[in-house]
């Protein structure tokens, strides 16, 4: 019994088997083959119909596909625009067979597998390819590869172009770049993410010492330029120009004190520079932002002239002299051979710190920023005829400097100058006394020349009567 069913069921096998093969080539010879697409496959169609909101096309299949909806959407208007009949595209397939029978399928999606497929054999043979720059975005620019938008970080635009890129907002910086060619590698692909990531200077020639090779020789000491930081440092500012990187020291940021340059600037800030300095052997560039301000020194100094006297706070002591405060962060130095007429082995041994004395200006020098003071030419005759001439435009303008606040600079003058003043008129009556009393010694002498030559008369007289 069990045998029979057994031989009932082989047979009854080997019928279907016999159907199914005489099926297969009954379709086969009619031409009726076909081949079932799978979800997901990608494959060659050709269009069959072009109509709005929908394209059919013809895959091996007993009807043709269909890409309608979000699908046909998707599409580019000037690519759609350039879709004709009987042409061959790609499409992948959503659904071999929706609710209605019909055959889902969609064209960009074919297009990014294949992009996606590219980019990555791209990426394994390192090899470059030729695009152009469509877009841009806060970090960088936007280029096609494979159909697919990639991505070209700042950092990754070569050298040349990133010089140009100048401006404070994107569109400053990268606009005027879309439209131009552009050799790109890829450097990341990640199809989960969907991100592309390229690269313009590892498919560049151009290598960072060449690149500041050639700006070593365009750079010219003396003009100003616009650059970029590229980074901070404690002893200054690293600023791109031209595509290569120069230094702006601590020194040459500002006229004023700067705890740490990164108080005032930020890596990618837009700023001018001066070349102040190119050294071609070291290949290195030296660059300024102070020297395109205006020195406040030379504003504040400008109230100072040789002869002129100051009132002045000592500061501080050193071997070779003392420096004194004049006005806000102007000092000047008192020679020690300036301090005394006598002479002594350090400053010291006549004046201290916080001392207030007057003194005279012998030196103002705008060059080194230096001021040249004197404590033992504050009573130099030499300067007699200045300080008389001072004092008379005081006197003059006495009414003016009544009604006027007290300046820290005028008044010490002023005082200063009455005292040498008076100094002198001293002086002078010293002289003048010590003049009449020489007049009057020799009134005396003479008087006893004229005593001595009677006394000598009389004797003569005597000695001689006849």
């Amino acid at each position: 019994m069990d045998q029979n069913a057994t031989q009932n069921v082989v047979g009854s096998n080997s019928d279907n088997n016999q159907n199914e093969n005489n099926m297969a080539s009954l379709l086969e010879k009619e031409g009726l083959g076909i081949d079932f697409p799978t979800q997901g496959e990608i494959r060659k169609g050709v269009i069959a119909s072009i109509t709005t909101g929908r394209i059919l096309v013809s895959v091996g299949t007993k009807s043709e596909g269909i890409i309608e909806g979000k699908e046909y959407e998707l599409i580019p208007s000037d690519e759609l625009a350039n879709l004709q009949l009987g042409q061959e595209i790609p499409v992948f397939v959503i659904n071999p067979e929706d609710q209605n029978g019909n055959l889902i399928l969609s064209y960009m999606r074919a297009r990014e597998e294949e992009g996606w497929t590219e980019v990555e054999s791209l990426l394994a043979s390192k090899q470059a390819t030729h695009s152009s720059i469509i877009g841009y975005n806060k970090g960088g620019l936007i280029v096609p590869v494979g159909g697919l938008r990639g991505f070209v970080p700042a950092s990754q635009i070569s050298m040349t172009r990133r010089s140009s890129a100048t401006g404070d907002t994107p569109e400053q910086r990268w606009g005027k770049m879309i439209g131009e060619e552009i050799d790109v590698c890829v450097i990341e692909v990640d199809r989960e993410r969907r991100r592309l990531i390229l690269s313009e200077r590892a498919a560049s020639t151009e290598t960072r010492e060449s690149v500041r090779e050639r700006v070593l020789e365009e750079l010219k000491s003396g003009e100003v330029y616009k650059g970029r930081i590229t980074s901070i440092a404690e002893f200054g500012i690293f600023v791109n120009v031209n595509g290569a990187d120069g230094l702006v020291h601590m020194s040459e940021i500002s006229w004023d004190r700067v705890p740490h340059p990164g108080e005032l600037y930020k890596v990618g800030q837009e700023i001018k520079v001066k070349v102040i300095n190119i050294d071609h052997e070291k290949k290195r560039i030296g660059l300024s932002i102070r020297q395109l301000q205006s020195d406040p020194w030379d504003e504040k100094a400008a109230q100072f002239q040789v002869g002129q006297l100051v009132e002045g706070t000592i500061t501080r002591l050193t071997k070779f002299g003392a420096f004194a405060r004049l006005v806000d962060d102007i000092e000047g130095l008192i020679h020690i051979s300036e301090i005394s007429e006598r002479r002594i082995e350090h400053p010291k041994e006549v004046i201290k710190e916080g001392d207030v004395c007057t003194l005279r200006i012998i030196k103002v020098d705008p060059t080194v920023h230096r001021i040249g003071l004197s404590l033992r030419r504050v009573d130099s005759m030499a300067y007699a005829d200045m300080d008389w001439q001072t004092l008379e435009e005081i006197m003059t303008s006495d009414e003016e400097i009544v009604t006027k606040p007290a300046d820290p600079v005028v008044e010490p003058a002023v005082d200063a100058v009455k005292t040498t003043v008076e100094t002198v008129e001293t002086t002078v009556e010293a002289v003048e006394t010590t003049v009449e009393a020489v007049e009057t010694t020799v009134d005396a002498v003479e008087t006893t020349v004229d005593a001595v030559e009677t006394s000598v008369d009389t004797e003569e007289t005597a000695a001689d009567p006849e």
